[in-house]
């Protein structure tokens, strides 16, 4: 007689980690929350945060994903999830990111401002974050990825800055299109931005994202 075999899930306490860089002054800080793409760690998105003209006013946080590997050059990476267990990781990854958003405001002065951002794969949790997340976000900044195409509620998002460079070959043109069409049917505010490079964040970008991140300090849409 052949053995049956039950799928049993069982909770444990994982501790996730973050980087966060504190701007000078003693606040109220906005915050500027950023989730890395597939195979980064929480160093690389804080880079890329730090180098947003304007992000110097911000408290920005580098969150990490929960499931660290070795790349095949034996450099340590982590990924957000995998398609096993699909809608239970989605659960766990927001509450994840719910309880460091709760852990930054007992730690500092914030002043109410939070924005996601996400790069490659960390566009779907940035999105998550926004949309399922207990924490409301005042923007979404994306790039290099989609919105998780199974979400409808995507006013949730506020106000949103999309960007792709144009030879991505990722996150394609028609991917991009039917995000900005998606946002434009939700009524939600929407900068689009397209750069003449690959699938990665350069200095146009960076630029892009940064009078973005300033206007929205300004209160100018």
């Amino acid at each position: 007689m052949k053995k049956l075999s039950t799928t049993h899930y069982v909770q444990t306490a994982v501790s996730g980690r973050c980087l966060v860089e504190e701007p000078a002054g003693k606040g109220p800080f906005r915050l500027l929350v950023g989730f890395h793409g597939y195979g980064q760690v929480a160093e690389d998105e804080l880079v890329l945060l730090d180098r947003m003209t304007g992000s110097r006013d911000w408290l920005c946080c580098a969150v990490e994903a929960l499931h660290p590997f070795y790349s095949r050059n034996g450099t340590v990476g982590a990924c957000w999830m995998t398609d096993r267990d699909r809608e239970r990781m989605i659960e766990e990854n927001v509450r994840y990111v719910d309880a460091v958003i709760a852990d930054l405001q007992g730690s500092y002065s914030l002043e109410g401002t939070l924005v996601y951002h996400g790069f490659s794969q960390g566009t779907a949790m940035a999105s998550r974050a926004a949309l399922l997340g207990s924490h409301e976000a005042s923007a979404v900044m994306l790039i290099g990825g989609d919105i998780p195409p199974e979400h409808s509620r995507l006013e949730r998002m506020s106000r949103v800055h999309i960007a792709r460079g144009t030879r991505d070959r990722i996150y394609t043109d028609k991917l991009f299109e039917r995000d900005i069409s998606r946002l434009a049917q939700k009524g939600v505010a929407a900068v689009q931005f397209s750069f003449p490079g690959s699938h990665e964040a350069d200095e146009a970008y960076l630029g892009a994202a940064g009078t973005f991140l300033s206007d929205l300090a300004g209160g100018r849409s």
